[in-house]
């Protein structure tokens, strides 16, 4: 059997750059190919967003977001990177304003007599004009995230760096943005995580339900900061985050708080009453009722104080909690009596002094 060209589709064709096949397809996701092929397919036409999308089949959002990719590559331009070509002749700002000087200077017509007369009189010093005051520093700028040739580069060199995008694309469950990736080698390469540690670390937030890029940046930068660079520090913090999880749901069980995610105040908290104070769910739950009677809401820094007395004190059941509570209401009860008793003291004897009289 013999094959052949069916030249009816063929008349019509468009050019495809080559480093598409040959640096971008392991990297490039389905949309970011779909879109960069229609705007191949429309070259010399005026492309927005809208268009783009619509015709592609995805949001604005990902259209936006896979022309942002091969803008990085280079394979398209953006409307910002157009500049209009500097003029030979055009000067400088400063250039044009020492130029204006110097002219100044060569046609300033010489002085009248008077003038000159008074020049034969002891000159006055020479006051020195005052220096301009130095520009204000800059704050170092944020070290920029590598792009995408860059992050293509590293895919192809690095076997570390491929596997590291074929995982996290496994654990999320979906193509990797350009932004992520570059995140990801910003992490490898800037923040010292080796690539088993990341990946643990894709797997928590992806169990947290938070897999965006802002958030997988602020724990991979936390984790750097606390020196979790190797898989025995990873396990150990992720062994810290699961019990710091499971004593903020017990707290939230025993007050009845509405199921969130705590801020960091309450989960150390939850640390302390529940790891460190080693209190019950009982306890927790008198602490709280302590708190709304005497203040008529829930108030965790109230709560804290009463269980850090506890704690400190030995009290570690709700019966010696409810002995410690008689024993002030009988003391306070008979320090009223004492005041009770001294009042009518001196009230009789003040009366029968002036009876004797």
């Amino acid at each position: 059997m013999s094959y052949q060209i069916n030249l009816g589709e063929w008349n019509s064709v468009f050019a495809v750059p080559s480093s598409l096949v040959d640096s971008h397809m392991r990297l490039a996701g389905a949309v970011q190919l779909k879109v960069l092929l229609w705007v191949l397919r429309h070259a010399g036409e005026e492309v927005s967003v809208e268009k783009l999308a619509a015709a592609v089949g995805v949001s604005p959002a990902d259209a936006r977001d896979a022309m942002q990719y091969w803008v990085e590559t280079g394979l398209l331009q953006g409307e910002k990177a157009l500049t209009p070509p500097k003029s030979e002749n055009t000067q400088s700002p400063q250039a044009a304003v020492a130029v204006a000087e110097e002219s100044s200077a060569e046609t300033q017509p010489e002085a009248p007599g008077p003038a000159r007369l008074v020049s034969s009189l002891p000159t006055p010093p020479v006051q020195e004009p005052e220096k301009p005051a130095p520009p204000p520093k800059t704050p170092p700028r944020r070290i920029p995230k590598p792009d995408g040739v860059f992050v293509a580069q590293r895919i192809n060199e690095s076997e570390e760096i491929s596997f590291l995008m074929q995982e996290a694309q496994l654990i999320l469950g979906r193509p990797i943005s350009p932004g992520l990736s570059s995140s990801l080698v910003f992490i490898h390469d800037d923040y010292g995580l080796p690539v088993d540690v990341i990946v643990m670390l894709l797997q928590y937030v992806k169990d947290r339900g938070r897999d965006n890029t802002n958030y997988i940046e602020s724990v991979a930068r936390g984790w750097a900061a606390d020196g979790v660079l190797s898989h025995e520090a990873a396990e150990q913090k992720l062994r810290q985050l699961d019990e710091s999880e499971q004593a903020w749901r017990r707290v939230e069980n025993a007050l009845r708080i509405p199921r969130r995610s705590p801020s960091a105040r309450e989960e150390q908290f939850a640390r302390n009453w529940v790891l460190e104070w080693r209190f019950s769910d009982d306890m927790l739950r008198e602490a709280y009722e302590r708190c709304v009677d005497a203040t008529g809401r829930m108030n965790l820094s109230y709560i804290n104080r009463v269980l850090e007395r506890w704690h400190k004190a030995g009290i570690s059941t709700p019966q010696q909690a409810a002995s410690e509570q008689a024993a002030k209401t009988a003391s306070r009860t008979k320090e009223t009596e004492t005041s009770f008793d001294l009042d009518e003291y001196e009230r009789t004897s003040r009366w029968g002094y002036f009876g004797k009289g």
